[in-house]
Formats: structure tokens, C-alpha cells, sequence
């Protein structure tokens, strides 16, 4: 269960200053392409590119294009199988493109299932393992698809207005659950004269909004409508409505042994807006539509799933306490409710994701410990053992924990891991041992140098808490050779970095600096008291963690202390400018997506119930002196160091007036900056088209190469005050 965070074509500069980067160029089109017998795979740069005198050998933009990565891997009951999601970046429209691939565990053999004629996502076994149930926009809208796996025949289910997701397979395999938003007309006031004349062009209608959180980062302008629970037959037919009323019923989806019974997560209480965190399990009863709440505490219940014999329920969650990060706790209790308890409640570790064992004696548990993420076996006595490491996939850009994993009857545990130098694949563990079944990126591999990645760690200068860090070096790195250093700052700020492949690290690096990406205090994977640290108080401590952090990458004999730069989005961009509030340490600065000012932040961004109360403890009219000393605006009086501002030009999460209103406060005072809008870019997906992510980088780069050597206000040029 995650808690909801800040964050994780050529870009478009709006100052007079000059344009920084440059996407990578597309190839020419051909005026007369050939007949195909069926759709292309998608291009890659390298067979699309323009001859040269060698290869080269260090990551480029263009390079980006020729990634994949492995998502949601799927093993069927019998462990003879996985199916997974493959997310390639195609040349021609600029994208990341899934597919559903199947692999023979036996043999590593591999097998394209879907998305060869539109994207195909969310593999589902049934519980047999004789078909797959999956979502697929080929021909259109996302809608539900069964593959019968002996004779590879694929028949789509549904005709459905908006995406399936949150698919659930009854137990007996003839129907298959799912969750849809169901629009609704929304609110109406007032109305355009009746008089249009034939032909004429009038402005469109107003638009009327009445919901609290009336847009979504990645989704823009929340259409009117609720979650709803649906149900279809497995050979087709007409879905079933089997949930209603005013609020949104989540997945995932769990069904009861008996197949009668299906349990999933809301908050179905009036409230439900002002209260973003609450919600409860409850039971829907398939035939009479009768839905009853197991769980009535004042927290997040989510994620409810069965034991193998019917008897008990699994789920997560935490007691609200007010602070923006708990730890996510694994519980069971009966079927009906009763017997609620925590299981390994001592256990210091927050839990991502769980799946019964199939004797029902123990539950995997995805969770992330120091930067890496593992899966551990949880017996319901409490004891707890580590079955698979490495995990990775939590993004491509930057290198978050994360990843995915399911489980087989015979407790083959198949997931999706990496190393700091390679992207996500498939990987199966047996036994402790894992081996690698995916080879995604092995041309690329096979050309590409990149940067050695070293963990360091050092005590922080203001209390001496160990403070982790990972140093991406340039390639060809020579020990003892003093390079300049990027801080890279995470976001969240309740996440994790670790030793996993990141696109923007190992771009700087190519470009000949270090690159240095830390987990001050507040993040996640060191217990719930660190992440803590910085409740009702951030930016703050967090400052000294990252200078002492840097202060150890100079001790070691790598950076150079007069070739210091920093940058970082969303949590990563507020301590940017903070930084650059606190000290002139650094030659220069990109901030990106950042909060600026969080009366502005709580007011406008998409989580109006949330920043204010749990991360400020107050609303801003309620301790206006608090919201503003936290605010890295109230430091722009201290900054000298030449700052460029990055954000995606639909981001809702920290909206583009926070980084609109601290580009406006540096030109006033005069220090050197520039504005940077992704065109078409949410908060979420600033990194999300090969070509923006490439430009960013390289946009990013220029800055500090332009300022490398630093920069001293004119004499005369006295700042705005």
C-alpha cells in the first residue's frame, strides 16, 4: 500500500533564455513503405539511426529508445509457466508500448500472447491454468480478453465505455470479476440562450465542477462517476452491475472459496472526500448484491485476499494517526470478520503487496529493506524469512525500489528484478537460488559502458544517523581521479532510492560527472521512526543528511568539492530549492517539479484532503506562519546560485504555478534562470516519452555545463528584496 507521495519531442523553454537540449532526432519517413503481413515490432533506434564512424560506447538519448522492461509477472498454479508484461519504447510515436509474452520456466523458451495489434496488459491465470484473462486495446478502448492456452485461440469478452481493471477470476473459472468507472451526467447550472441560430459557432457550455479533487495528476479533469464491481462470464456474455451507490468500490478483488462471496476495499462513508486515507474491507454477497463491512477502524483496510481453504482473510493497512507515513502492516482475521490481528507486528518493515502460501500457513510479502526490495515468507506465527532479493521495476528513470512478484502452488516465486547497470527482467526463484529467464536489453548490454555504482555511507552532521547513499561513477572511472558531482534527490518524500538501473544517472554519468543518489531521513526502507523523522517538519533535518552525504563523496576522493551541482523532482525538487536557500555550495541547481509554496501546494495540487492535515497538521489558514517557514519561497532572498526550473506542463500533483511563481521570484532577483514545460506531461509521466526524457536530461546537463564554472551577480546589480 502506498501512501500518496509529491511525486515519482524537444522541451519547450519559456524565457528569453536559449533552448537547452534538443530531443533525438526521428528518422526520415519512407514515402512508399512496403506492405506488412502483419502490425511491426516497434523500431529501434539502432536500425533506425544514421551511420557513424564507430559505435559509441557511453548511453546517449538515443539509446532510450532501444530499453524494455519486465512488469507484473505471472506464474500459473503449476509453476510451469509465466506470463509478463514487456514494456518497450517505440521510435515512431514516441512511446512505451506492453505486450504479454509467455515464458517456459523449463526451457526459458519465450512467446508473444498479446499486444502485437494494440496494447495488452494485467495477465491473469485462471485457476486451472488453462486460460489467461487480460486487458487489451487492440482495436480500440481497453477491454477484457481470454486466451485459451492449448490452442491459442483469443476471444475478447467485452464491449465495455471505459478500462477494465482489478480482474479476478471466480473459483470454479466461469466468470471472471473486474472494476470500471460508471460515468454519471455530473452537476449542471445555467444554460446558453435558446436562440442559436442554424450554423453559428458558440463557445462550448460551461464547465461545472463540485468534487473536492476535480483533477488527477495523469488523468487531468476528473470525469463524474464511481468505481463500480462488475462481473461477466468467461466465455462471454453480458457484465453484470453488482455494486452502486455514491463512492468508489477498489480493487483488487477476492473472491470466497465458495465463489458466493467477493471482497474488496472503499470508503463508503458520506465523508469519503474529506477523508483521503479511510477505507475498509468489506464483503459483497455475488447473487443478492448484499454488502457487509468486515474491518470499522480509523485507517486504510485495503487489499483483502483469501486463504486457500476459505477459512481466514488477508490484508493490509494502519491505524491513522494523523502523520503522513505509517508503516503498512499485514493482518488476517476470519472470514466474517472476527479474530482481527496483526501479523509479525514487531516487524519494522512496511508491506507493498502479499499472496497466500498454498498450504495456508504463511503469506509472501513484497517489502523494501535499505534501498532493496525483497520478498519475504510471513507465517501466521509471525516468523519471517527472505525468499527472493533483487527486486526492481519501481521506474526506468530513476532508481527507485520497487517490482512485482506472484507465487506458484509449489512456491516457485517469479518477479521482476535488476541490477544497478540493467533494466528489470523476469526472474524465478526456487529454493533461495534465482535465476534470470529475460534478456531484454542484451544488444544494448553488449555495446554500452556504464557507470560503476558504489554504495557509501556516512553519519549525518546533524545527529549521526547513517545515511545511505549509492555513487554512479563515469565510465572509465580511475580510482583517485576527482570528478564533478550531481546530488540527485528522490522524490516522494516517503520513497526509497537503492542499486537499480536509472536512465537519468547513468545520462549524467556518460556525460563525465558522478552521480549521487541518497536516502535522507524520511525515507522509506530504514523503519517507521526514520521515515518519521521528517513528519510536520520537511524540508528540514533532511538538509544536513544530503550536505553530510556529499561531504563523504569529497572524503572518498571522487567528487570535486569546487564541481558541486544538484538537482531532483517533486520531494527531490522542494529540497533543491531548499538547498539553494541554505547554502552556495553548489555551482548550479535544476529543480524539478517542486513545491515552492505549500499554501498554494495544499490548495491547488490534487490531494486537497491530504497535504494540509497530514503533512502540515494544520489547513493554511489555521498556521499560516508554519506552512510559510517550510515553504523553500521563503528562502529565495538567500539564492545565488544559477537555478533552472523543469515541470510538466499537465502536472496536478504540484501544479506548474509552484514552478511558475519560484521562476518569477528568481528573475526578480536576478539570478540566472530558466522556466522548462514538458509539453503534454504529468507529474507522474515527466520521463515517460523516450524523446522528453532524453531532452530533459540533456537540458539538464547543458545548464550545469553552463554554469560549471559558477556565477557572481554583476557588480552593481544589487538583488530585488
Amino acid at each position: 500500500m502506498r501512501k500518496l507521495a509529491l511525486f515519482g519531442a524537444s522541451l519547450l523553454a519559456l524565457t528569453s533564455q536559449p533552448i537547452f537540449a534538443q530531443a533525438p532526432q526521428p528518422p526520415a519517413a519512407d514515402p512508399a513503405p512496403a506492405a506488412a503481413a502483419e502490425p511491426p515490432a516497434p523500431m529501434s533506434a539502432a536500425a533506425a539511426g544514421s551511420a557513424r564512424k564507430g559505435p559509441e560506447r557511453r548511453l546517449t538519448g538515443a539509446d532510450l529508445f532501444d530499453l524494455a522492461i519486465a512488469s507484473d509477472p505471472q506464474i500459473s498454479p503449476d509453476g510451469r509457466h509465466i506470463a509478463y508484461v514487456r514494456r518497450s519504447n517505440d521510435i515512431m510515436s514516441d512511446r512505451a508500448v506492453s505486450s504479454i509474452w509467455l515464458i517456459d520456466t523449463a526451457t526459458g523458451q519465450e512467446t508473444p500472447v498479446a499486444g502485437r495489434g494494440g496494447g495488452a496488459f494485467s495477465p491473469r491465470w485462471s485457476p486451472d491454468g488453462k486460460r489467461l484473462a487480460y486487458a487489451s486495446t487492440e482495436g480500440g478502448s481497453a477491454q477484457l480478453w481470454v486466451r485459451w492456452m492449448d490452442g491459442g485461440e483469443a476471444v475478447r469478452l467485452t464491449g465495455l465505455p471505459t478500462s477494465p481493471s482489478s480482474l479476478a477470476w471466480s473459483p470454479d473459472g466461469r466468470s471472471i470479476a473486474y472494476t470500471m468507472l460508471v460515468k454519471d451526467d455530473g452537476p449542471k447550472f445555467g444554460s446558453a440562450p435558446a436562440n442559436k441560430p442554424e450554423g453559428a459557432k458558440w463557445a462550448d457550455p460551461l464547465e461545472v465542477r463540485d468534487l473536492l479533487t476535480y483533477r488527477a495528476d495523469g488523468q487531468g479533469y476528473v470525469e463524474p462517476g464511481f468505481e463500480k464491481i462488475f462481473l461477466v462470464p468467461a466465455t462471454g456474455g453480458a457484465p453484470r452491475q453488482l455494486t452502486f451507490g455514491p463512492y468508489h468500490d477498489g480493487g483488487p478483488l477476492s473472491w470466497s472459496r465458495d465463489g458466493r462471496t467477493l471482497y474488496f476495499s472503499a470508503n463508503r462513508q458520506p465523508d469519503w472526500e474529506r477523508d483521503p486515507l479511510e477505507s475498509e474491507i468489506y464483503a459483497l454477497d455475488v447473487t443478492g448484491g448484499r454488502v457487509t463491512a468486515l474491518t470499522d477502524r480509523n485507517g486504510p483496510d485495503a487489499n483483502p485476499i483469501v486463504s486457500p481453504d476459505g477459512g481466514k482473510i488477508a490484508w493490509l493497512g494502519y491505524d491513522d494517526a494523523g502523520r503522513a507515513y505509517e508503516n503498512t502492516n499485514l493482518y488476517v482475521m476470519n472470514r466474517d470478520g472476527s479474530g482481527r490481528r496483526a501479523v509479525a507486528e514487531n516487524w519494522d518493515y512496511s508491506v507493498d503487496a502479499i499472496q497466500w502460501a498454498a498450504d495456508g500457513r504463511a503469506l509472501y510479502a513484497q517489502y523494501d529493506d535499505h534501498g532493496e526490495t525483497k520478498v519475504a515468507r510471513i507465517a501466521l506465527d509471525g516468523s519471517v524469512r527472505d525468499v527472493a532479493s533483487g527486486l526492481s521495476g519501481g521506474g526506468i528513470d530513476r532508481p527507485y525500489t520497487g517490482g512485482s512478484f506472484t507465487v506458484s502452488d509449489g512456491g516457485a516465486v517469479a518477479f521482476t528484478g535488476g541490477t544497478a547497470t540493467r533494466p528489470a527482467e523476469v526472474q524465478l526463484a526456487r529454493g533461495g537460488s534465482a535465476r534470470i529467464l529475460t534478456d531484454l536489453n542484451r544488444s544494448l548490454r553488449e555495446v554500452k559502458s556504464l557507470g560503476e555504482v558504489r554504495k557509501i555511507t556516512t553519519p549525518s552532521s546533524h545527529d549521526g544517523k547513517a545515511i545511505e547513499g549509492w555513487l554512479t561513477l563515469p565510465p572509465g572511472y580511475v580510482e583517485g581521479q576527482r570528478v564533478p558531482l550531481i546530488l540527485e534527490i528522490h522524490g516522494g518524500p516517503f520513497t526509497a532510492y537503492g542499486p537499480h538501473f536509472s536512465t537519468d544517472n547513468q545520462l549524467y554519468a556518460a556525460g563525465g560527472y558522478a552521480v549521487l543518489s541518497a536516502n535522507p531521513r524520511g525515507s522509506t526502507s530504514y523503519g517507521e521512526a526514520f521515515a518519521q523523522e521528517i513528519d510536520k517538519a520537511y524540508p528540514g533535518n533532511d538538509y544536513f543528511d544530503l550536505i553530510s552525504i556529499v561531504d563523504r563523496a569529497i572524503a572518498l576522493g571522487i567528487a570535486d568539492p569546487d564541481a558541486l551541482f544538484v538537482t531532483g523532482g517533486s520531494g527531490g525538487g522542494v529540497l533543491t530549492s531548499w538547498i539553494v536557500g541554505k547554502t552556495n555550495r553548489f555551482k548550479a541547481a535544476v529543480t524539478q517539479k517542486p513545491v515552492i509554496n505549500w499554501t498554494t501546494q495544499a490548495l491547488t495540487a490534487d490531494g486537497p484532503a491530504f497535504f494540509g492535515p497530514y503533512w502540515l497538521g494544520a489547513q493554511p489558514w489555521e498556521k499560516p506562519d508554519l506552512y510559510w517557514s517550510l515553504s523553500p519561497l521563503s528562502l529565495v532572498g538567500n539564492v545565488e546560485t544559477p537555478t533552472m526550473v523543469v515541470v510538466g506542463a499537465e502536472d496536478y500533483r504540484t501544479p506548474v504555478s509552484e514552478s511558475e511563481q519560484y521562476y518569477t521570484a528568481l528573475r526578480l532577483r536576478g539570478v540566472p534562470t530558466a522556466l522548462v514545460k514538458v509539453p503534454g506531461a504529468s507529474h507522474g509521466s515527466i520521463a515517460a516519452r523516450p524523446s522528453q526524457s532524453a531532452a530533459k536530461a540533456s537540458a539538464i546537463l547543458a545548464w550545469f555545463e553552463k554554469y560549471k564554472d559558477g556565477w557572481k551577480r554583476p557588480a552593481g546589480d544589487a538583488p530585488a528584496k
